[in-house]
């Protein structure tokens, strides 16, 4: 990078998710949104136009070709976020690939590899897991601060209404519970737990054969269970409750972007920590990678690699019963 001070991205995409992650970007003084890349040009000049971006593209290999672009944020539809962070990779530039990280765990290890074998920065969006809360949360985690952990229960519940050509329940686009929602507390389920050994799901696939509900029991030998849920059927609490030997760690709805947990610990007066922040949340992400680049980091500590290809493979684990198979696997 020629200028370690200030990090110059480039955005894959236009959608929401890209409008959100440029609308944080400007909450970073160390971070700048240098170009777009849209496989339409007027989407791209749009996007510019609002975020006041010097350089817009046409084609995502325009932007990954860009020599002025440090790292580049993949926000475009799940299937092809394999193909366009390899666009990416191949470019030699950084990448911060939004959630689920690829459509299957084979797409997420040929990333990792390519990554690995040049030496380049690679990492999942899972911006919940940066949110200035969270960081409370695994504090407390380590600190032993409820025991033991036994037991990490919530939903991610958010009806929508069925709109057959929506990507929500798209299979083309990647549609589904379990991917655009499921993917949220399976990953705080592996961040508390590690990978599961043992898996069982159940399933209500809709008329266009996705998921529109699911739920998911992770096991583990230790004794411990993650029993968590998906659904764009109905909303539900939207809280996580992690349970230990020595108390319990609520995480408050919408807990995917929680600003509060409250900490009950058996015998005592619970405790509420707030942590709000400013913008989306995304801002916490970009600014970990940031400093990942600035130290010199291919993989982050945070959201390692490996992690990320784990919980892909338990994704895999989980709807292969149902027999929901995506175009093109």
């Amino acid at each position: 990078m020629a200028d370690t001070s200030v990090i110059r991205w480039g955005i894959l995409g236009t959608g929401g998710i890209a409008r959100k992650f440029a609308a944080d970007l400007q909450l970073l003084p160390d971070a700048t949104l240098h170009a777009v890349g849209s496989r339409a040009e007027e989407r791209a000049n749009t996007f510019g136009d609002r975020f006041d971006v010097p350089q817009r593209y046409g084609a995502y290999a325009d932007l990954a070709a860009d020599p002025d672009v440090d790292i580049v944020y993949v926000a475009t539809p799940h299937p092809s976020h394999h193909a366009d962070a390899r666009v990416c990779l191949a470019a030699g530039k950084a990448v911060l690939c939004e959630k689920p990280f690829t459509l299957n765990a084979d797409e997420a290890a040929d990333l990792i590899a390519l990554a690995r074998e040049r030496g380049l920065f690679l990492m999942e969006a899972m911006w919940t897991r940066f949110l200035p809360v969270f960081g409370d949360v695994q504090r407390l985690l380590d600190a032993h601060a409820i025991g033991e952990v036994q037991l990490v229960q919530g939903d991610i519940c958010a009806h929508r209404a069925f709109d057959a050509g929506h990507r929500l329940f798209n299979p083309e686009l990647g549609g589904g519970a379990l991917l655009d929602l499921g993917v949220y507390p399976i990953s705080l389920a592996s961040q508390v737990l590690g990978p599961p050994d043992a898996v069982t799901s159940s399933a209500v696939l809709g008329a266009t054969g996705v998921d529109e509900q699911s739920a998911y029991v992770l096991r583990y030998d230790s004794g411990a269970m993650a029993v968590l849920a998906a659904s764009f059927r109905t909303n539900g609490p939207r809280e996580i409750v992690i349970s230990g030997t020595g108390g319990r760690i609520r995480i408050h709805a919408r807990w995917w972007c929680a600003t509060t947990i409250t900490i009950e610990r058996d015998g005592q007066d619970a405790e509420t920590i707030a942590r709000p922040y400013e913008g989306h949340g995304y801002q916490f992400e970009a600014a970990h990678a940031m400093d990942c680049l600035r130290a010199g980091r291919a993989e982050s500590p945070v959201m390692p690699l490996g992690e990320t290809l784990q919980i892909m493979q338990t994704l895999d684990r989980l709807r292969a019963p149902w027999g929901l198979v995506y175009p093109g696997e």
